[in-house]
């Protein structure tokens, strides 16, 4: 089982003016509550562990997960509000967010929850905010520490300067996640924001001497590219008329691992036997299910049937 770790919130887009005013469009979302969501869809089974408020925005966010079959045994419900991301797009469809969340349901997780984990569970994935707000992201880290010897661990930094504002927190993070972590997936925005000048092979190559067994650098237009100490890969990206990106990053994490699972490769020592050819099909896999969320509106994740 696959057990996903973090934040769920609502995100909310403009979707026309009025007289008075505009009206708005809120979809469920958050990295990690998509990821769980992706991997549902992709027939995968898997366990969201967030702290869910109490309230009605909370109450949708279980709903949408027990309807797409995710497990909520690890969710912890708070009374605290729920986060609110308003998503606004440029002219190329790409997303800015701005979030509204301190002291938000989804920050609340605490030590408690994680008596709730299943024994079967044994793929762990961590992402964005979540890592480095309190008091989630001790949370979390403590976690990390308690299973990291039994199950695969997966990492994101899905960067959000717009929640923890200091760069130099994400950074901190991301190396002190490369020797705890066997499978990353990096943006090369994030890459960007978090090391400036840094090659992404450069970068590849760090990590993997720190211990990760599997790097993934995603680069939006030009495709995606993976390491690992004995394979390397390069996908392009697929043609699509683009309706918005949002989501498309968490669409490849699910497919990733969902590859992985089908193909009975979640081991940490699994990943080391990967050849060329099965990281180039891994990557189109995987690219293939975030064009097809590209092509839609929102996080709107495709299903195992459609790749």
């Amino acid at each position: 089982m696959f057990l996903v770790c973090g934040e769920a919130l609502m995100d909310v887009f403009a979707a026309g003016e009025t007289a008075t005013g505009m009206t708005l469009d809120a979809r469920v979302g958050g990295s990690p509550f998509n990821v769980a969501v992706g991997l549902a869809r992709m027939g995968q089974p898997v366990s969201l562990l967030s702290s869910i408020s109490r309230g009605f925005l909370g109450d949708r966010l279980m709903q949408a997960l027990t309807s797409e079959g995710v497990q909520t045994g690890t969710v912890q419900r708070s009374d605290h509000p729920t986060t609110l991301s308003l998503v606004g797009l440029d002219a190329n469809q790409i997303p800015s967010y701005a979030f509204y969340g301190d002291g938000a349901a989804d920050r609340q997780l605490t030590p408690q929850a994680l008596s709730a984990i299943p024994a079967s569970v044994r793929v762990l994935h961590f992402a964005s905010y979540a890592t480095v707000v309190e008091p989630i992201a001790s949370t979390l880290r403590a976690l990390l520490e308690q299973q990291r010897t039994r199950c695969l661990v997966s990492f994101d930094p899905n960067v959000r300067l717009n929640v923890q504002p200091v760069a130099s927190v994400w950074r901190e993070h991301l190396q002190w996640m490369l020797p705890r972590c066997h499978l990353l997936k990096i943006s090369d925005e994030d890459l960007g924001l978090l090391l400036p000048g840094t090659s992404i092979e450069r970068f590849a190559a760090q990590a993997l001497a720190k211990g990760v067994k599997l790097v993934v650098v995603t680069r939006g237009t030009e495709g995606a590219t993976a390491w690992t100490q004995t394979a390397t890969a390069h996908v392009a990206s697929l043609p699509v008329s683009v309706v918005d990106t949002v989501g498309a990053g968490d669409t490849f994490q699910a497919a990733l691992l969902t590859w992985l699972a089908e193909k009975a490769l979640l081991g940490a020592s699994d990943l080391d036997t990967l050849t060329n050819s099965q990281l180039e099909s891994a990557l189109a896999f995987s690219t293939r299910a975030a064009a097809l969320t590209c092509s839609r509106r929102g996080a709107d994740l495709p299903r195992r049937s459609e790749l």
